[in-house]
């Protein structure tokens, strides 16, 4: 056997225990870890279960933080027994909610915006599924709610509303877009406090509190609002997305904390004198922000709270407190913020910040550091979306955009690459001279690219130059809402997730399911062969080693991108077909011949002579 047909055999053995570690990894150890998630899922199910009938035993138990004179200050917040969301909401009489896109309720005990409901959304795309929950009362599972109110003056002996506090509503009243609602209590001491909620047709509330002094002396008040979430929700824990607490302190600047970190000592952080901007907590779609009076100063924090005992969570907390205001005898004081619960819909959100003034509220949205790649990406998605009525299209759209934008790059690569193949009798020629000094062989084929003006590294060239457009939409489909649950064609139902399918199945014909390792959808096999096809267009690498591993590309990809958005797939795979033609346009022009099928046949061959086997015309000489 020679040489070359010795590294061959070399790097086939490589490329093959490549594979077979990165399937190991998935089998041996990915998937284990996958089922032990799932597994502590489980068990975390039963615990909330075990927790929830204890507390139905219980008449109460200790709880979490509620905000004393400063920020991240704490005094005891009790949980209210329940068994379920639905009981926790049976304890309190309540005002619904009820707008084009949330329904729910406030708890007038506490006056707490503690039910919310996303009307728009669902848990899967399957249109029976349940809505998506967004916020639940406290004493529920995993409860989530936002809490407004006013602190006294150290030592003050005035009455403030709480927790336990019950408000009055008007009959029947509603909150709707065309119906604010106003809540009302006095404290027997000759204060009256009110509390007005207002709510557009998307996810904004407007909150007023004022407070009316019919007293003969002056009283010192502070304002605060806090936005508590009780356990550590399922998050999807990939690096290129934040799901934790957040927000944008005045010139503080954007805040981003996970929860693991905001649980460790000195984990959290407190913002004094600011002005402006708002304090939230995001999920990959949904999110909750406390926007105070933009114009008012304020100081913030962000915290976190290990589980205080058994049957217990954790909780996380961002509260904001205003400064102090004097309530003067006969006069009533009104101290106005909002609260955004809902979908992180890109455009409402741009429109919240431009109407509101909200200070770099757009960054709610996580489009990355590369937000000058990603953001105008989604855009051109969305404005194609208008234009074809399905994000899928969009996506080819887009493609085609692109390909037309890199059209000069791309067609400067393929001409270098025609030019190439056209030396390919002058290569063999210098390969065959120098073939026991590959040093040599090296230098002269380069002084051969450089008499010609060619670039032996044109055939990257065109997939160097889609990477960052590639990064870009990975990003758009992985946190935008709008891709969310939007189908393309058949079987994709869901441009965010990856191909249901698989091969290993043959795509659904045999009758059992695949691991999750082994999902090799329709799409990603199509990609695989479109980048396997276009590599065939290119003229060999000079090193075989080199030539072979490019050969293998396109099975590392099919595999790398199988759990990749099928949006991104399909892209990718568009933007393959797009580069054949024009490849096989520009080589045609340029007078050069093209072997396409030759190629292929060599592949084969070339495989073949790897497992020791002869072509026929070997075989009969």
């Amino acid at each position: 056997m020679s040489q070359r047909q010795d590294d061959q055999r070399n790097l086939l053995i490589a490329v093959v225990l490549s594979v077979a570690v990165m399937l190991g990894w998935q089998l041996f150890y990915v998937g284990p870890q996958v089922k032990e998630h799932q597994e502590k899922q489980q068990r975390e199910r039963v615990a909330e279960q075990q927790a929830e009938q204890k507390a139905s035993r219980d008449a109460a138990q200790p709880g979490v933080a509620r905000p004393s004179v400063g920020p991240g200050t704490q005094t005891a917040l009790p949980v209210r027994p329940a068994g379920t969301r639905a009981e926790a909401l049976g304890l309190s009489a309540r005002l619904p909610i009820e707008t084009p896109s949330i329904t729910g309720s406030i708890s007038l005990k506490g006056g707490l915006v503690d039910d919310i409901v996303l009307q728009n959304y669902r848990e899967t795309v399957d249109p029976k599924s349940p809505h998506v929950v967004l916020f639940s009362p406290l004493g529920s599972p995993n409860a989530y709610f936002a809490e407004y109110g006013w602190q006294g003056a150290p030592g003050s002996q005035i009455a403030l509303p709480d927790s336990e506090t019950v408000w009055q509503a008007e009959a029947n009243a509603k909150l709707t877009p065309q119906t604010p609602v106003t809540l009302t209590w006095v404290n027997g001491q000759g204060m009256v406090f009110k509390r007005t909620l207002a709510i557009d047709e998307h996810y904004m509330l407007t909150v007023t509190n004022a407070v009316e002094n019919t007293t003969s002396g002056d009283v010192v008040l502070t304002p605060y609002a806090r936005l508590y979430r009780f356990g550590t929700p399922r998050i999807e824990g990939f690096f290129i997305m934040h799901e934790g607490l957040i927000g944008v302190p005045g010139d503080a600047g954007l805040q981003e904390i996970t929860y693991a970190d905001v649980l460790e000592d000195g984990g959290g952080r407190s913002f004094d004198g600011k002005t402006g901007g708002w304090l939230g907590i995001t999920d990959k779609y949904w999110a909750a922000a406390l926007i105070p009076d933009q114009k008012q100063t304020y100081a913030g924090s962000f915290r976190g709270q290990r589980p205080a005992g058994p049957g217990s969570q954790e909780v996380f907390w961002t509260d904001y407190q205003q400064s102090p205001v004097i309530v003067s005898a006969g006069t009533t004081q009104t101290i106005e913020g909002h609260l955004f619960a809902g979908a992180k819909q890109v455009r409402k959100i741009e429109e919240y910040e431009a109407n509101l003034g909200i200070e770099k509220f757009e960054l709610l949205v996580d489009w990355g550091w590369f937000y000058f790649i990603t953001k105008p990406l989604f855009y051109l998605l969305d404005w194609l979306y208008r234009l074809l009525g399905n994000f899928g299209l969009a996506i080819i759209g887009v493609t085609v955009l692109v390909k037309i934008a890199f059209f000069p790059l791309s067609n400067k690569s393929y001409v270098s690459m025609a030019k190439m193949k056209k030396l390919q009798p002058q290569m063999e020629q210098l390969r065959e001279r120098y073939t026991d000094d590959k040093a040599k062989m090296q230098q002269e084929l380069m002084e051969l690219y450089k008499k010609e003006k060619i670039n032996p590294l044109a055939g990257c060239l065109p997939i160097l130059v889609q990477i960052p457009v590639f990064f870009a939409l990975y990003k758009v489909l992985f946190v935008s809402i709008d891709m969310r649950h939007a189908p393309f064609f058949g079987w994709i139902q869901d441009l965010s997730a990856p191909d249901p399918t698989s091969i290993f199945n043959l795509f659904g014909l045999l009758p059992y399911s695949v691991p999750d390792f082994l999902m090799l959808g329709i799409w990603p096999v199509i990609m695989g062969i479109t980048m396997w096809l276009q590599m065939q267009l290119n003229p060999p690498q000079p090193d075989p080693i080199q030539q072979k591993i490019f050969n293998w590309m396109p099975l590392v990809f099919t595999f790398l991108l199988a759990g990749f958005p099928a949006g991104l797939v399909i892209y990718w795979a568009w933007n393959n077909i797009l580069s054949i033609v024009q490849q096989w346009y520009i080589s045609s022009k340029q007078g050069v011949e093209i072997h396409l099928v030759d190629n292929i046949k060599r592949q084969f061959a070339g495989l073949g002579r790897l497992f020791g086997r002869k072509p026929k015309s070997e075989s009969k000489g």
